[in-house]
């Protein structure tokens, strides 16, 4: 059907004006019988009988849908499942799976979910930024993640910079989280993450908590609370914050490494927190000071400490740092790039670090952010910037620059 046709009959049709059929053939250099069939067609769409007369085709997808279903409702990807039914005899194309996941994932966005009434204490929502990357001025590119703890009533938020998603990682999270909210809320919202959840709830089973998180939860005092697939607004207000945190890509190519970008996201976390609502006319902390506060119960000193005893896994950086509660520690620059166990001692003032179970370097756990062995220091300057120069050289500069950052610390401290 010709669009000028279709589009110059439809006035007739809302109009409920019955055309000049030869006039109108005549207007479009066409047939009559061309326009009346238009016409005929456009009254038949106008009261909703159309469809009745179009022969519905059957897909090659029907057969499979069930599954395709059940598989997204798992955070399964669009591939990944086409891959999965084309074992079981699926012949369509990956487009049609593709079209079928996002017209479906779009359609229980649409639908109303249960709706949240903030009250004070009441709970908390918590989510992950996950894989942001800013570059230095330097230009050198650093990707990482923010996890996002937002209180729905006072919309007090806490935020902070992390290098890796993993259970270790959110347990300090929240721990920190609590302790800047002033208590723990009554329920806690999570999305479906891997490290909170074993099985997502669908149609045919219930949500499964991982095991370790659900008895943090119980000790920490909270009821976790797991969202159901495709209703962002449950979350609506972590979301937002979620959308928020891009206002941090100002900071593009203006800071000059982690440790900086770091403290920028530690002062928009706080600014964030003093800017005036504009529903509220009072700001986050004000209404969390006045109303929200002396309803969040106390977290216990001891309650959680069983969870930090455990060795924590962290990525040793191309420093040759591995991170740890927002400082850093060196370690032997052969480890660059692999994974090593950190623990704590008992007293928690060393910590640990070990690879593949063999103890490598122990540190004093302290509040400096550059924390270096002089021997990992050495073997880092060897093997990078200062590889030209003799050993000697090497080792009297090693000696000096530790001074130095000693005295830096001790200036920054006063």
């Amino acid at each position: 059907m010709r669009k000028d046709i279709h589009e110059g009959i439809e006035i007739y049709v809302i109009n409920k004006i019955k055309p000049n059929y030869a006039a109108l053939a005549q207007k479009y250099d066409c047939d009559y019988r061309t326009v009346k069939s238009a016409y005929e067609k456009a009254k038949l769409r106008k009261t909703n009988q159309y469809t009745q007369f179009r022969k519905k085709r059957s897909s090659k997808l029907d057969p499979y849908k069930d599954i395709v279903e059940e598989k997204l409702n798992q955070h399964c990807s669009a591939y990944s499942i086409f891959t999965f039914i084309q074992k079981k005899g699926f012949q369509g194309s990956y487009t049609l799976v593709k079209n079928y996941c996002r017209n479906y994932k779009q359609e229980k966005i649409k639908k109303a979910t249960i709706r949240v009434e903030h009250q004070p204490g009441l709970s908390a929502q918590v989510d992950w930024k996950e894989n942001m990357k800013l570059t230095t001025i330097d230009g050198e590119v650093i990707e990482f993640n923010i996890f996002l703890y937002v209180l729905p009533y006072s919309k007090k938020k806490y935020f902070t910079l992390t290098f890796d998603r993993k259970q270790d990682t959110l347990f300090e999270c929240l721990y920190k989280a609590f302790q800047y909210t002033g208590g723990v809320p009554k329920e806690i919202w999570f999305d479906n993450m891997r490290t909170v959840v074993d099985h997502s709830r669908t149609q045919y089973s219930k949500v499964q908590f991982n095991e370790r998180f659900y008895a943090f939860s119980k000790d920490a005092n909270f009821v976790p609370v797991a969202c159901r697939p495709f209703r962002p607004q449950t979350k609506g207000c972590v979301e937002a914050l979620a959308r928020t945190v891009d206002r941090l890509k100002v900071y593009n190519r203006e800071f000059h490494d982690s440790d900086e970008l770091n403290d920028l996201i530690d002062e928009f976390c706080i600014d964030l927190n003093n800017e005036i609502s504009q529903s509220a006319n009072q700001s986050p902390n004000m209404l969390w000071k006045l109303n929200e506060k002396k309803y969040l119960h106390n977290l216990s000193k001891d309650a959680l400490t069983s969870y930090f005893g455990y060795f924590i896994r962290r990525k040793v950086t191309k420093e040759a740092m591995i991170i740890f509660r927002k400082c850093r520690y060196s370690v032997d620059p052969h480890y660059i790039g692999k994974e090593l166990d950190v623990k704590l001692s008992d007293n928690e003032k060393q910590i640990y670090l070990y690879y593949n179970g063999e103890l490598i370097r122990m540190h004093d756990l302290t509040t400096k952010n550059l924390n270096y062995n002089e021997e990992d220091y050495f073997k880092i300057l060897k093997s990078d910037v200062m590889s030209h120069k003799t050993d000697e050289e090497i080792r009297k500069f090693t000696i000096e620059s530790l001074k130095q950052y000693d005295l830096v610390e001790v200036e920054n401290d006063d």
